[in-house]
Order: C-alpha cells, then sequence, then structure tokens
C-alpha cells in the first residue's frame, strides 16, 4: 500500500457536500447519467412515487436519511473517496434480492459501492472508509455492518467489478465471511460478509464524523 503524504479525513455525506459527491460519482450536479449510488438500493416508495430521477433520489437521502447514504473521503480538502452505507432492512433492492440472502432481520448497516477516484486508488482510502463506517455504526447503536464484495485469490479484478470491495479488506477489519452468495461481480461470487457490534445506546444521531 502507498503511503499518502496528507491523512485522510472521512466524513458523513451529507447536502452540503453534494458538489463534492458528485464529483467522485464522475457526475455533475444534476447530471441524469450514471449509478448516483442507486442501483444496488433499488427505488423507494418515495423515488417511485415523484418519479424521481436518480440524482434527485440521492440529493433527498443527503439531507435526510440517518445514517447518511454515505461517507466520503478526503485527502486534504480533495475529495478523493466515496463508500456507499444504508440499513438493509430499509433497502429495497437487498430486502428482495434473490441472490444475496436475508441472514436475520437485524437493521445492520449495509455497504453497497466504493468508489475512488483515479489517482487515488491503492492507496488506503477504501481501507480508511470502511473504518469510518464501523466506527460511526458502533456510535449510532447499530447491531452490525454488513458488505458484499469479491475474493479475487490473486487475480486482477477490473476496477469497475471491484466497486463491491475486496474481501481482503473486510478480513483485516475483523469482518467474518457468513456465506458466498449467487450474485456475481467479474465472474466472481460475491461473499456476505459481517462484523457484529455491540448493542449500545447510539451517541447523537446515526452517524457522527470521523
Amino acid at each position: 500500500m502507498t503511503v499518502v503524504d496528507e491523512p485522510l479525513r472521512v466524513v458523513p455525506a451529507r447536502l452540503e457536500r453534494w458538489d463534492d459527491v458528485a464529483l467522485v460519482l464522475d457526475g455533475r450536479a444534476g447530471a441524469e447519467r450514471g449509478c448516483w449510488c442507486q442501483a444496488w438500493r433499488g427505488r423507494d416508495e418515495t423515488a417511485v412515487r415523484l418519479d424521481e430521477s436518480r440524482p434527485e433520489t440521492l440529493r433527498r437521502q443527503l439531507a435526510r436519511d440517518d445514517p447518511p447514504p454515505g461517507f466520503i473521503a478526503y485527502l486534504g480538502d480533495e475529495p478523493v473517496g466515496w463508500a456507499g452505507v444504508s440499513v438493509r432492512t430499509t433497502t429495497p433492492r437487498l430486502m428482495g434480492s434473490r441472490t444475496i440472502p436475508r441472514i436475520d432481520d437485524r437493521p445492520v448497516w449495509s455497504i453497497g459501492c466504493f468508489r475512488i477516484r483515479v489517482g487515488h486508488r491503492r492507496r488506503g482510502v477504501a481501507t480508511a472508509l470502511l473504518a469510518a463506517i464501523v466506527d460511526a455504526a458502533k456510535a449510532a447503536g447499530a447491531p452490525g455492518v454488513e458488505a458484499y464484495p469479491i475474493d479475487p485469490v490473486g487475480r486482477r479484478v477490473d476496477v469497475g467489478f471491484a466497486f463491491v470491495g475486496i474481501a481482503s479488506m473486510f478480513d483485516r477489519a475483523g469482518f467474518h465471511r457468513v456465506v458466498e452468495t449467487d450474485a456475481h461481480s467479474a465472474g466472481l461470487p460475491r461473499l456476505l460478509v459481517r462484523l457484529d457490534l455491540p448493542e449500545t445506546e447510539p451517541h447523537g444521531g446515526g452517524a457522527s464524523p470521523s
């Protein structure tokens, strides 16, 4: 892993950081194209009722959701990475998934994706995002954190398929591999990994800056 010159800073993504979020997600504020961290979530009832575009849905989530829909990493003042987060039990696509099993009904935080800007990959950004999400989940009293990465087993994987995360990063963070799912990325099965957290009372809301 390359050592960065400045410490990485990770904070919850809120509406006031919209321009930074748009930059990391390779979009423009208001642009219609792109995933906008919505494909893995599925459309909720509000998005359907209002016939929202993906950017509109993300803006609503940034303004209201707790936990926030993602965390953003900065190197100095430059936004360099994003990780999408949701509570599994309120995430339509995960709840209705035929390929990623629901192993219980606990409202764990789910990590759906990572997006690291070109020029900042392989520099520990995803690891910093993961650590910050775990810390925020603990502070919020979440029962656990879940993700659905792949294990390349030494094989080089195109970054476009590695957005789900690499299993070894979760191994190092203390997650355990629960089950191999029927979902795939880069031709590899996605794993369901889980870090169970001690049940505590939340401290000051759903997430806190790291």
